[in-house]
């Protein structure tokens, strides 16, 4: 079996005239974090949308575990079974308890019945720390609860991969940690991730590998003691003087 479970090639995706990913290529291997950094508008999002085809490519292939996900004749939602999403926006069902949202899609997707569901759902609260929180309404809890209830939903699915877009963006300052420290212990426990964010501290010192984005092109990538501590290529070197130093970077 290929140590590569995420294999991307040529990836290519234009919104009318504005070409947002100009032939990207991107392997992850089995048990890997990747962090995908950059500034805004560098196609960072709009890549790992296009992992399980949120956005359809208008060129190149995603390979994801045996799926290839642009291969037409896929069966796409088959596919995307082995892959977890957590969003910016907790994307949570305001009428569902905490609980309801984890077992509905185990049930209706993975055909669980209840009792086999709930016992999932109950034990992935728990590795979020929100055991408590089963039968309280999404509009009950904390941005940071919601966020991590998100991340017990995609992982009650059994993913093989996790797609993490800015998940710590919407939160407030003191909120993010609870959110990171979840995601830190999936690493530790072998979760295979790919994490578009701006916590650079993470990225650091959980990133197995970093993707630097700008302009729609992987401008640089590597281990996070090269790209974050040492970059080589200027872009990567401009863009972090900026996030990394901001007072003094004039913004």
């Amino acid at each position: 079996m290929s140590d590569v479970i995420v294999n991307v090639t040529g990836l290519r995706k234009a919104f009318g005239q504005l070409e947002v990913l100009k032939g990207i290529d991107l392997k992850v291997e089995r048990g890997q974090v990747v962090c995908i950094i950059g500034p805004s508008g560098s196609g960072k999002s709009t890549l790992l949308r296009c992992v399980n085809l949120l956005e359809e490519p208008n060129g190149g292939t995603v390979v994801v575990g045996e799926h290839e996900l642009t291969d037409p004749d896929v069966d796409l939602d088959f596919a995307r079974r082995g892959i977890g999403m957590v969003f910016q926006s907790f994307n949570l069902f305001a009428h569902l308890s905490v609980l309801d949202n984890l077992t509905i899609a185990q049930r209706k997707v993975l055909k669980r019945d209840k009792d086999e569901a709930k016992k999932i759902a109950l034990a992935n609260l728990e590795r979020v720390g929100l055991s408590e929180k089963a039968h309280a309404m999404p509009s009950q809890l904390s941005g940071g609860q919601q966020q991590r209830a998100a991340i017990a939903r995609a992982l009650a699915m059994d993913p093989e991969v996790m797609l993490f877009d800015e998940p710590t963006s919407a939160l407030d300052p003191e909120l993010v940690g609870d959110v990171l420290s979840v995601m830190r212990r999936l690493a530790d426990e072998g979760m295979t991730m790919l994490v578009v964010t701006h916590e650079m501290q993470f990225a650091r010192e959980v990133a197995d590998k970093v993707l630097f984005m700008d302009a729609g092109v992987v401008v640089e990538q590597g281990p996070p003691s090269q790209v974050i501590a040492d970059p080589q290529e200027p872009r990567t070197q401009e863009f972090l003087s900026r996030v990394l130093n901001p007072i003094h970077s004039g913004e």
